[in-house]
């Protein structure tokens, strides 16, 4: 969970309804496809996503917040409220 990019995928499947490869690759963050691969595999087998097929022929998946992923919503909502209190947009520092 520590790692940069697992929070941001859990934000924008929590928040921005990000549910494909395709919407969570084109984040504006621009995660390297082979980190989202692996970051995606991770959070299915923490049983914070769950990967859902959607379409059979090719075979489609989409990655949906599991009860235990939702559950990290107000931590979330709680380092965004901090950020904008106390670190005042720098997302830079």
């Amino acid at each position: 969970m520590g790692d940069r990019w697992t929070l941001l995928i859990m934000r924008d499947a929590l928040f921005f309804k990000g549910r494909t490869f395709a919407d969570f690759a084109a984040s504006r963050e621009q995660i390297a496809t082979n980190l989202l691969t692996d970051r995606l595999r991770k959070l299915v087998g923490l049983g914070l996503l769950a990967r859902v097929q959607y379409q059979e022929k090719p075979p489609r998946y989409e990655y949906v917040p599991t009860d235990l992923g939702k559950a990290l919503k107000p931590t979330l909502r709680a380092m965004k409220l901090f950020g904008e209190q106390h670190l005042g947009g720098r997302a830079d520092q």
